[in-house]
């Protein structure tokens, strides 16, 4: 038996990676025992040439070797993403502010008012509280100046935050608003859940930008190098596009089509497009290649965000954690 390669090399607990080699043993009462750090990882799936594992929980995060029983050399390893925040309920991506801080949110059901709206968590780990008050933060970015901006789904609100954690009022009557994006010229893109895609101007005047099918769950925006918007937004459908909207001419273009629950969004500092796939089975970050060919490059379960760190690496959140990883993702070749 021979182990080749591992696909991918960054993983969250619960994520699928595959083991690709040759002459893996199939013929026994028992398939391949795979251990990832000294935790057995349930196999998925099985070939002689490709066996397919889930992330174990239980893992302390970083470089973690892989061994499949049997198999001797060389060790192979992959990058496991380490906890970085519990007890959340993201239904975005976190963002991160120059120095490296990570903001989440803890959302809540529909009109819940909880505790804490959104924690910050330090470079070293430390998390704490920072907004209170807003009902249902959905997505937050940062302008130019900054300064935090937060939405509301169910008040339908953006609210710019200050340093000290208070906020005011920066937009009304926006729908039910979810994504977030700055555009160069300081025009706030805010998507409208049920298909509203709208421009903000810095007095806080909305006009329509564009209009897409609805979501069932948010719209994720993020602005790309070219100055074009870039929307997720799942629907009720098979497959579900990555949108492409010029603000200046308001043209609506198709990126890729072949995602079924396309969730949070985001460009490293290269200007490739990573996206969150959260179709069970598929689930994962995967980067969009120039020709709109998806690429698996974090393999993770049930995951809805994701944001890269100025100071290198990035985050990818599921619904309840953020995850670390400390390692960047090598650039496309």
């Amino acid at each position: 038996m021979n182990l080749t390669a591992i696909q991918p090399l960054w993983a969250v607990e619960g994520g699928r990676i595959t083991l690709h080699g040759s002459g893996f043993s199939l013929d026994g009462p028992q398939l391949p025992e795979i251990k990832i750090g000294n935790i057995p990882a349930r196999v998925v799936y099985a070939s002689s040439t490709r066996v397919s594992v889930l992330v174990p929980h239980g893992l302390d995060g970083g470089r973690t070797p892989v061994r499949v029983e049997g198999v001797h050399g060389e060790t192979a390893f992959v990058e496991v993403a380490a906890a970085c925040g519990t007890g959340l309920h993201q239904v975005d991506s976190p963002v991160f502010d120059r120095e490296g801080n990570l903001y989440v949110t803890y959302s809540g059901a529909r009109g819940q008012e909880v505790p804490v709206s959104i924690f910050r968590v330090s470079r070293t780990g430390r998390r704490e509280s920072f907004v209170s008050g807003i009902v249902n933060p959905t997505s937050m970015t940062f302008d130019a100046a900054g300064q935090l901006y937060v939405s509301s789904r169910f008040e339908g609100s953006v609210y710019r935050v200050k340093p000290d954690g208070t906020y005011d009022t920066f937009a009304e009557n926006l729908g039910i608003a979810c994504g977030l994006t700055f555009g160069r010229d300081g025009t706030l893109y805010v998507g409208d859940r049920s298909g509203t895609l709208f421009g903000v101007a810095p007095d806080g005047t909305a006009t329509t930008v564009a209009t897409l099918p609805a979501s069932v769950a948010a719209f994720h925006l993020a602005m790309g190098p070219d100055d074009n918007l870039y929307v997720t937004g799942p629907t009720l459908g098979p497959y579900d596009y990555v949108y492409k909207i010029n603000p200046r001419s308001r043209e609506v273009s198709d990126v890729y089509g072949g995602f079924g629950r396309p969730q949070g969004l985001a460009f490293d500092s290269q200007g490739s497009l990573y996206v969150v796939e959260a179709l069970a089975g598929w689930s994962g970050v995967y980067r969009l290649r120039p020709e709109g060919k998806p690429e698996l490059v974090v393999a993770g379960q049930g995951l809805v965000g994701v944001a890269f760190d100025p100071t290198g690496g990035l985050v990818v959140a599921s619904n309840e954690t953020a995850y670390r990883l400390n390692v960047p993702i090598r650039p496309l070749q």
